[in-house]
């Protein structure tokens, strides 16, 4: 179970002297594109600014086969990776990841400490909550200029709307999927997942669509795939459509029903080269003013409440960022929490029942 466990500082501190500088470096690995550039102005930046410590950045695409392959050689170089909610619940039980019942972090700016600050189930034993994020679907505004796309039945639905469908190569959030467009309740999701039944059923509505399917692997392939015409409708981070559409002006057009938001999380790598200059980040990641940092680049939104304060207007277009975030009120009229600790416990068997279907 997911708990709270960081004792928070009574004040706000300085991670060091505005003249004493600390030493050494730190990698951080993030997801790339735009949102990994949100997280380096927003954050890595003013952390280097800071203390004095050099931020080395790196990509990845999510899971814990490299962050495994490092521990289990004993060659880590990673210090800090930014990980799904599941992958840091499956990387903890794994003995992949730092505890963090030692890290002390920062009370909000009101002096409301951390644990009340941050939302429930936030944190955990070895992740600290970073963003809220989802995952949606989007569409070209000019592939459905009448009678639009609206709901999760329709992403299924290919006799009203043709056309290729973009998915990520992974059964997470697409079975979710699959069921709600088959009309079971959000709420009813899980339970039904974990029967046969359920199982059967997610697979055999993702049949409807298997042919018309392109797979992502890639927060940064599915604007590309809507740009380029190669899917006329596709699941993606809803961040990163935000960005097409606010910095790049393309005619993309997000749904929300039926999202499914989680949360990511800040981990630090088991045996990880700069396990205090990690620590030293995640407390300064963990602070308001960091978390709007990077909500005011791009639509995800702080796992703090006193941060929600601080996003404003985005810093370089100046279009109001609330409305885009996952949990703004219009776009929580029908969506989805993700079950992480589901995903940790039935992940594996799911994964390769996942790749058969897709052999065949």
């Amino acid at each position: 179970m997911k708990r709270l466990i960081f004792r928070s500082l009574a004040f706000l501190f300085a991670l060091v002297s505005a003249n004493v500088f600390a030493e050494g470096e730190l990698t951080i690995v993030s997801w790339g594109g735009s949102y990994a550039k949100a997280s380096i102005d927003g954050i890595f930046k003013p952390f280097e600014e800071a203390t004095g410590i050099k931020v080395n950045v790196e990509d990845y695409n999510g899971g814990l086969a490299q962050i495994r392959g490092q521990v289990e050689s004993g060659n880590v170089h990673w210090d800090v990776v930014d990980v799904e909610s599941q992958d840091d619940l499956i990387g903890c039980d794994e003995g992949l990841l730092e505890y963090l019942d030692d890290l002390e972090l920062p009370d909000a700016p009101d002096g409301t400490s951390a644990e009340e600050d941050f939302f429930e189930d936030a944190n955990s034993e070895c992740g600290l909550g970073n963003i809220v994020w989802a995952t949606v679907i989007a569409y070209n505004s000019s592939t459905y200029e009448e009678d639009p796309p609206s709901t999760m039945a329709d992403f299924f639905d290919l006799e009203k709307y043709p056309g290729k469908r973009g998915m990520r190569r992974t059964p997470e959030v697409n079975f979710e999927f699959a069921l709600m467009a088959d009309g079971v309740p959000p709420e009813e999701v899980y339970d039904l997942l974990s029967t046969d039944e359920g199982i059967d059923r997610a697979f055999k509505k993702l049949d409807t669509i298997k042919d018309s399917i392109i797979f992502w692997e890639t927060g940064a392939q599915p604007p590309q795939l809507l740009a380029d015409k190669e899917v006329a409708i596709t699941t993606a981070y809803n961040g990163r459509i935000f960005n097409a559409i606010n910095t790049e002006k393309q005619p993309f057009v997000i749904v929300w029903d039926s999202h499914i938001r989680d949360y990511g999380q800040w981990v630090i790598v088991a045996g990880a080269p700069n396990l205090d200059n990690a620590k030293k980040f995640l407390q300064f990641a963990a602070r308001s003013t960091s978390m709007a940092g990077v909500s005011n680049r791009i639509s995800y939104g702080p796992l703090r409440h006193s941060a929600w304060g601080l996003v404003d207007k985005h810093v370089d277009t100046n279009i109001d960022m609330r409305p885009h975030m996952p949990t703004a009120p219009e776009n929580s009229k029908n969506y989805l929490d993700n079950n992480a600790e589901w995903w940790a416990e039935h992940r594996d068997d799911l994964f390769e029942r996942f790749g058969v279907w897709l052999s065949n």
